[in-house]
Protein backbone atom coordinates (compact mmCIF):
# COMPACT_ATOMS: atom_id res chain seq x y z
CA UNK A 1 0.00 0.00 0.00
CA UNK A 2 1.15 3.43 -0.99
CA UNK A 3 -0.83 6.36 0.42
CA UNK A 4 -4.24 6.53 2.51
CA UNK A 5 -6.43 9.79 2.10
CA UNK A 6 -9.19 9.56 4.38
CA UNK A 7 -11.18 12.89 4.05
CA UNK A 8 -12.97 13.37 7.21
CA UNK A 9 -15.91 15.81 7.68
CA UNK A 10 -18.32 16.13 10.98
CA UNK A 11 -21.83 16.88 9.85
CA UNK A 12 -23.40 16.61 13.14
CA UNK A 13 -23.52 18.54 16.77
CA UNK A 14 -24.64 16.41 18.88
CA UNK A 15 -21.49 14.49 19.95
CA UNK A 16 -17.93 16.76 20.95
CA UNK A 17 -15.84 14.65 18.61
CA UNK A 18 -13.20 13.76 21.09
CA UNK A 19 -9.29 14.54 20.79
CA UNK A 20 -7.78 11.81 18.87
CA UNK A 21 -10.99 10.33 17.24
CA UNK A 22 -9.99 11.31 13.60
CA UNK A 23 -6.74 9.89 14.24
CA UNK A 24 -7.74 6.81 15.60
CA UNK A 25 -10.37 6.67 12.08
CA UNK A 26 -7.22 7.19 9.74
CA UNK A 27 -4.98 4.47 11.94
CA UNK A 28 -8.26 2.13 11.46
CA UNK A 29 -8.06 2.99 7.82
CA UNK A 30 -4.72 2.43 7.49
CA UNK A 31 -4.85 -1.00 9.50
CA UNK A 32 -7.65 -2.41 7.06
CA UNK A 33 -5.56 -1.82 3.65
CA UNK A 34 -2.17 -3.57 5.74
CA UNK A 35 -4.06 -6.20 7.02
CA UNK A 36 -5.09 -6.86 3.69
CA UNK A 37 -2.48 -6.61 1.48
CA UNK A 38 -4.01 -3.36 -0.21
CA UNK A 39 -1.95 -2.21 -3.33
CA UNK A 40 -1.28 1.52 -4.42
CA UNK A 41 -2.87 4.30 -2.79
CA UNK A 42 -6.44 5.08 -1.85
CA UNK A 43 -9.08 7.43 -0.77
CA UNK A 44 -11.93 7.42 1.65
CA UNK A 45 -14.37 9.64 2.45
CA UNK A 46 -16.05 9.50 6.75
CA UNK A 47 -18.81 11.61 7.66
CA UNK A 48 -19.63 11.72 11.28
CA UNK A 49 -23.46 11.93 11.88
CA UNK A 50 -26.25 12.32 14.34
CA UNK A 51 -29.02 9.11 14.54
CA UNK A 52 -31.43 11.60 12.79
CA UNK A 53 -29.04 11.83 9.53
CA UNK A 54 -28.13 8.33 9.42
CA UNK A 55 -31.73 7.54 9.62
CA UNK A 56 -32.55 9.79 6.85
CA UNK A 57 -29.51 7.96 4.53
CA UNK A 58 -31.01 4.39 5.69
CA UNK A 59 -34.25 5.12 4.30
CA UNK A 60 -33.19 7.34 1.36
CA UNK A 61 -30.71 4.31 0.07
CA UNK A 62 -31.95 1.14 1.77
CA UNK A 63 -35.41 1.76 2.64
CA UNK A 64 -34.73 1.13 6.09
CA UNK A 65 -37.06 3.61 8.21
CA UNK A 66 -34.71 3.59 11.53
CA UNK A 67 -31.15 5.10 12.56
CA UNK A 68 -28.21 2.80 12.40
CA UNK A 69 -24.79 2.89 13.66
CA UNK A 70 -22.41 2.77 10.29
CA UNK A 71 -23.42 3.03 6.39
CA UNK A 72 -20.70 1.68 4.00
CA UNK A 73 -21.22 3.11 0.31
CA UNK A 74 -18.24 1.10 -1.53
CA UNK A 75 -17.35 2.54 -5.02
CA UNK A 76 -15.73 -0.56 -6.45
CA UNK A 77 -16.83 -4.35 -7.33
CA UNK A 78 -14.57 -7.03 -7.11
CA UNK A 79 -11.42 -5.50 -6.28
CA UNK A 80 -11.73 -2.56 -9.06
CA UNK A 81 -11.67 0.73 -8.05
CA UNK A 82 -12.08 4.10 -10.20
CA UNK A 83 -9.14 6.16 -9.90
CA UNK A 84 -8.99 9.97 -8.65
CA UNK A 85 -7.60 11.25 -11.62
CA UNK A 86 -5.76 13.71 -9.63
CA UNK A 87 -4.20 11.56 -7.59
CA UNK A 88 -4.19 8.57 -9.42
CA UNK A 89 -5.17 6.95 -5.99
CA UNK A 90 -8.04 4.32 -5.95
CA UNK A 91 -11.65 5.76 -4.52
CA UNK A 92 -12.70 2.95 -1.90
CA UNK A 93 -16.29 4.88 -1.47
CA UNK A 94 -17.68 6.25 1.71
CA UNK A 95 -18.52 5.54 5.33
CA UNK A 96 -21.12 7.22 7.60
CA UNK A 97 -21.07 6.78 11.10
CA UNK A 98 -23.84 7.97 13.52
CA UNK A 99 -21.58 9.20 16.64
CA UNK A 100 -25.05 9.22 18.45
CA UNK A 101 -25.08 5.26 18.04
CA UNK A 102 -21.55 4.93 18.82
CA UNK A 103 -21.47 6.57 22.14
CA UNK A 104 -25.13 4.29 23.03
CA UNK A 105 -23.02 1.21 21.76
CA UNK A 106 -20.23 1.84 23.74
CA UNK A 107 -21.99 2.28 26.77
CA UNK A 108 -24.39 -1.02 26.10
CA UNK A 109 -20.73 -2.90 25.58
CA UNK A 110 -19.03 -1.51 28.38
CA UNK A 111 -16.26 0.02 26.30
CA UNK A 112 -15.06 3.50 25.65
CA UNK A 113 -16.59 5.37 22.87
CA UNK A 114 -12.99 6.03 21.20
CA UNK A 115 -12.93 1.54 20.30
CA UNK A 116 -16.60 2.11 19.08
CA UNK A 117 -15.64 4.77 16.59
CA UNK A 118 -12.87 2.20 15.76
CA UNK A 119 -14.75 -0.77 15.58
CA UNK A 120 -17.43 1.14 13.39
CA UNK A 121 -14.71 2.05 10.81
CA UNK A 122 -12.57 -1.24 10.47
CA UNK A 123 -16.03 -3.08 9.70
CA UNK A 124 -17.04 -0.14 7.04
CA UNK A 125 -13.50 -0.23 5.83
CA UNK A 126 -14.01 -4.17 5.62
CA UNK A 127 -17.27 -3.65 3.17
CA UNK A 128 -15.53 -1.19 1.34
CA UNK A 129 -13.40 -3.99 0.22
CA UNK A 130 -16.13 -6.31 -0.69
CA UNK A 131 -16.95 -8.51 2.48
CA UNK A 132 -20.11 -9.35 3.68
CA UNK A 133 -21.89 -10.47 6.91
CA UNK A 134 -25.40 -9.91 6.01
CA UNK A 135 -26.37 -13.59 5.24
CA UNK A 136 -24.41 -15.12 7.94
CA UNK A 137 -22.61 -18.04 7.53
CA UNK A 138 -18.76 -18.43 7.07
CA UNK A 139 -18.60 -14.86 5.24
CA UNK A 140 -19.83 -13.00 8.48
CA UNK A 141 -17.44 -15.45 10.45
CA UNK A 142 -14.37 -14.47 8.17
CA UNK A 143 -15.36 -10.95 8.45
CA UNK A 144 -15.56 -10.89 12.05
CA UNK A 145 -12.18 -12.73 12.00
CA UNK A 146 -10.78 -9.83 10.36
CA UNK A 147 -12.43 -7.21 11.92
CA UNK A 148 -10.85 -8.37 15.62
CA UNK A 149 -7.33 -9.05 14.12
CA UNK A 150 -7.40 -5.64 12.98
CA UNK A 151 -8.48 -4.45 16.17
CA UNK A 152 -5.49 -5.90 17.89
CA UNK A 153 -3.27 -4.70 15.19
CA UNK A 154 -4.13 -1.08 16.79
CA UNK A 155 -4.05 -2.26 20.07
CA UNK A 156 -7.95 -2.21 20.64
CA UNK A 157 -8.63 -5.56 21.36
CA UNK A 158 -11.84 -6.82 22.91
CA UNK A 159 -12.15 -6.13 26.28
CA UNK A 160 -9.52 -2.94 26.08
CA UNK A 161 -10.39 0.46 25.35
CA UNK A 162 -7.69 3.50 23.16
CA UNK A 163 -6.85 6.17 25.71
CA UNK A 164 -4.35 8.57 24.57
CA UNK A 165 -1.31 9.10 27.01
CA UNK A 166 -2.51 13.53 26.91
CA UNK A 167 -6.16 12.34 28.07
CA UNK A 168 -7.22 12.02 31.59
Amino acid sequence: MDKIKVNIVNKQKAIKVPTGVRMLIRRCCHAVLELEGFEGSAEVDVSLVDNQQIHTINLEQREIDAPTDVLSFPLGENGAYDKNPATGAYMLGDIVISLEQAQAQAEEYGHTFQREVGYLTVHSMLHLLGYDHVEGGLEAVRMREKEEAVMLSIGLPRGSSYVLENEE
